[in-house]
């Protein structure tokens, strides 16, 4: 889920810092765009390596698994090396030769005369610490010769940002080197020299992407004052800022640090591992960086836990070689004393490893020296997803679809793992009561923490293709519940000690314990949290409900609260009441699951109440659609008017129209966007969140409205799965397709891989309607798509489901279910009148049924009461 501001670190004026990032949930065709993946943003800039492939008859469901087939996981390639490398493909070939680094001990580089003083225009203000002692970002950090510290501008000051170095007497300058801190390189600036009465200009630097970058002037010149004028950064994980550690007074040459880039093919999570042959005797350093994309792969990775952690790692995992050589596992903790710090486990699709040292870690680990590897492998700690693992699975006459849905499974076996506290996000997320258990994770990178709006989601795609591991999502609901707070109010998650406050994921606490006993048919969880469901939808909700009936977020203290995405939100939101419409709704089929028809009936009629309040209040007659709000700026959200159409809120009429805004405001070449509009804020109308876009694609195929939802889903699942990493399911798409917030964008996200229920629960057809599916339904919703086929996992046995669509009113369906178990089918006729047969017997005659209480409604022929065994359902033209 997107992040919790916290305002520690500096961003571009208008933009949060992003730190905590959470979520969770519930097309018409494009034209001509004039975009192509070359063109559409950072994050298309690996679009070559992953090229479409055209659609075509698979052979196997098996041949799309993505899953590694075992738990040592060895990178797919070398992407490039620089400096002195040698043999660098040993690394992919165990037992094959070595890789060898070299690097001489660098030259001391040239200091300032004494008196020397630097100022600037702005600097950061102190934030966090450093092993005890206050960070400081003034502009002194950039001339005292420890290439630890630095300049950090203010940026919420315009540019330019300045640093200005003023000598004690001339200097004789060709030019100066800069060194800068890999996550606020300066990419634009200006150089000028004081030349006792005014500025003269001396370079100019533009695209620089450059740690050290020398900067030659045009001609030597004697100064006593150099300005370093910035206009533009790198967008980084953490912002758009400057950070310099050092100006050197020199031009320095080339200092080629030996690297090399492995790619292990598509992201992965764990442990890695290199085995080092040999090294020099000067306890040579190794630092490793990670990324889930080459766009954000430089001397620090994308994202990693010590920059939330305050451990002063700079951005990478260090390691002293000893002269013997050694097979190191990359674990959290320090390599000897407070030196040489390493995070440990990761998630990322490419590993940099670095012949380097940090200054502080001297003399423990030396920047300089040889090392020779002979192995590199991850070991893998996620769900280990084989075909032999997968007790559903799907498989359709389009190959962009299945390979959309083995990606949305992989994704989430990436975020299927154990709490351990080593792993999971620093910032007070480690419980007692989680570690050593299975969990769904929000993502293989960060946050890995459980986010119950997440499982929103990324449970139904584990209930539907692992449903061996639902204890997964059992453990979490359950720690949630457990930590619910005196007001009936239930924590989100663990981070900050169960105490961040959003107002919709209590909701989605209970809309997913409903899926869990659903799948499950777990009745001991459902009786053992009846007392915490009705405490939070008795108390806590009606304490923050108006006038109206209606949620109003800003009541009882929840002004400050957030939501999925921590939106600037308050009052009347739809997206909220429709979720409690649902919530209520869930909650009393949980009620009457247990017998509890008082409470059954009560939260019913309150759900009819609140939809009601919500259609008289937040409906936009002259949009045709839901209003985001009651009040403020007038936009139309994906959430609410989606979420709206599944929970039933809407009737077929406001569904269409609001289908129909939503395709003529929101359509982009990577998806449908979340708002209609920038009014909440900049780029609002270019955010694609695969999360809000589920509730949507279901929507449309609940509208009978299949080929949108699959032109929806190849537009939003195409885009990820041709750009880099490929594969896995994002966390959210930004403006021309982009990363939406940089490198810290998670790249394999749970709350992403909704296309995959979305398959086999609409397209497929086949949906649990009692516990444990002891009632289920098949009704393919197939639109384009000739045939598809694909199982579920039940309590009970798997169902299977086998369909093929002929078109012109001729369809085919078997379905196999399990003993102890029946159903109801329903078939489409085309909108022709059909006749249908059970096994060859006609039930359906084109104008009545005669058996299995067939019936038509809507466009389909419905048959009830088919037990277990195989059954096969035939529908053709009649004559």
């Amino acid at each position: 889920m997107p992040n919790v501001p916290t305002g520690e670190e500096p961003r571009t004026p208008g933009a949060q810092r992003r730190t905590i990032l959470k979520a969770g949930l519930g097309g018409a065709a494009i034209a001509a765009t004039g975009l192509t993946l070359g063109t559409a943003g950072p994050a298309a800039a690996d679009a070559a390596h992953h090229p479409a492939p055209p659609r075509h008859a698979p052979k196997s469901w098996q041949s799309y698994v993505q899953g590694p087939s075992s738990r040592t996981v060895r990178p797919t390639g070398v992407q490039r090396t620089s400096g002195a490398v040698t043999g660098a493909d040993a690394l992919l070939k165990p037992g094959g030769g070595v890789t060898v680094l070299k690097r001489p001990q660098p030259l001391a580089p040239p200091r300032w005369p004494d008196g020397t003083t630097a100022t600037a225009s702005s600097a950061h203000a102190p934030n966090g610490g450093n092993n005890g002692q206050p960070r400081t970002y003034d502009a002194a950090n950039a001339i005292d010769g420890n290439t630890d510290t630095f300049w950090n501008d203010d940026t919420m000051a315009a540019y330019p940002d300045t640093l200005t170095v003023t000598t004690a007497g001339a200097v004789s300058l060709a030019g100066i080197t800069l060194l800068s801190n890999s996550d606020g390189v300066p990419s634009d600036f200006t150089v000028e020299t004081w030349d006792g009465s005014a500025w003269q200009p001396a370079a100019t630097v533009t695209g620089s992407t450059s740690v050290r970058k020398a900067v030659p002037f045009a001609k030597t010149v004697s100064t006593t004052q150099v300005r370093i004028n910035v206009t533009a950064d790198q967008n980084t994980p953490q912002g758009e800022f400057t950070r310099i550690n050092e100006v050197y007074p020199g031009v320095l040459p080339d200092d080629d640090i030996p690297r090399v880039v492995v790619d292990f093919g598509k992201v992965v999570v764990g442990y890695p591992h290199v085995r080092f042959a040999s090294a020099s005797g000067n306890s040579p350093g190794v630092r490793l960086a990670f990324s889930e994309t080459l766009q954000f792969l430089t001397d620090r990775s994308d994202f990693t836990r010590a920059d939330q952690s305050g451990v002063a790692s700079g951005g990478t995992d260090q390691f002293a070689v000893p002269a013997g050589g050694a097979d190191w596992k990359d674990t959290k903790g320090y390599q000897s004393g407070t030196q040489v710090y390493a995070d440990g486990l990761h998630g990322f699709r490419y590993l940099q490893i670095t012949l380097d040292a940090l200054a502080t870690d001297a003399p423990a680990a030396q920047p300089w020296g040889e090392v020779a590897i002979d192995a590199v492998w991850l070991d893998f700690t996620a769900y280990l997803g084989t075909p032999d693992s997968y007790g559903g699975w799907f498989l359709s006459s389009d190959d962009e679809l299945n390979r959309y849905w083995y990606g949305a499974a992989y994704t989430n076996e990436l975020v299927t793992d154990t709490f351990r506290p080593d792993d999971i996000d620093p910032r007070g997320a480690d419980s007692p009561t989680l570690d050593g258990k299975l969990v769904l994770q929000d993502g293989a990178k960060r946050d890995r923490d459980p986010y119950v709006g997440d499982l929103a989601v990324s449970a139904r795609t584990l209930y539907l293709t692992h449903a061996d591991a639902a204890a997964a999502a059992r453990n979490v609901l359950a720690d949630l519940a457990d930590h619910q707070r005196a007001d009936g109010w239930i924590p989100p998650a663990s981070i900050n000690d169960y105490t961040l406050p959003l107002f919709d994921y209590p909701l989605w606490w209970v809309t997913c314990s409903w899926d869990y006993v659903l799948h499950t048919g777990d009745h001991g969880y459902a009786a053992h949290y009846y007392p915490q469901l009705t405490k939070l939808l008795d108390s806590w909700y009606p304490s923050v409900t108006d006038t109206d009936g209606l949620l109003s977020k800003g009541l009882n203290g929840t002004s400050g609260y957030g939501d999925y995405a921590f939106l600037g939100r308050s009052g009347q939101i739809t997206y909220y009441n429709a979720n409690y419409v649902q919530a209520l709704n869930d909650a009393a089929s949980i009620a009457r699951l247990l017998g509890h028809r008082t409470d059954a009936n009560r939260w019913a009629a309150r759900a009819r109440t609140v939809a009601d309040a919500v259609n008289a209040h937040l409906w936009d007659a002259d949009a045709g659609a839901y209003l985001d709000s009651s009040t403020g700026a007038v936009r139309h959200a994906q959430d609410g008017n989606s979420i709206a159409i599944t929970a039933g809120v809407a009737d077929a009429t406001r569904a269409a129209a609001a289908l129909a805004h939503l395709d003529a405001t929101t359509a982009l070449p990577y998806g449908n966007a979340f708002m209609d509009n920038d009014t909440i804020f900049d780029g609002a109308s270019q955010r694609v969140y695969a999360f809000t876009s589920y509730p949507e694609l279901v929507a449309r195929f609940l509208s009978d409205q299949a080929d949108s939802a699959l032109d929806q889903i190849r537009r939003t699942y195409g885009w990820m799965d041709r750009n880099d990493p490929g594969t896995t399911h994002w966390e959210g798409i930004g403006p021309d397709g982009s990363l939406y917030e940089g490198a810290y964008t998670s790249m394999a996200h749970g709350w992403s891989t909704g296309v995959l229920p979305a398959l086999t629960n609409e397209l497929l057809g086949i949906r649990a309607v009692s516990p444990g599916f002891a009632d289920w339904s098949v009704q393919p919703r197939p639109g384009s798509v000739e045939w598809a086929r694909g199982q579920v996992p039940t309590p009970h046995g798997p169902i299977t489901a086998d369909w093929q669509h002929s078109g012109h009113g001729s369809f085919t369906l078997t379905v196999k279910a399990p003993h102890g178990t029946s159903g109801t089918v329903a078939v489409p006729t085309d909108g022709r009148e059909v006749t249908v047969e059970v096994d060859r017997h006609q039930v359906w005659n084109g104008k009545k049924g005669t058996g299995y209480q067939a019936a038509l409604h809507g466009g389909y022929v419905t048959l009830e009461g088919l037990g277990s065994g195989t059954h096969t359902v035939t529908v053709r033209p009649a004559r």
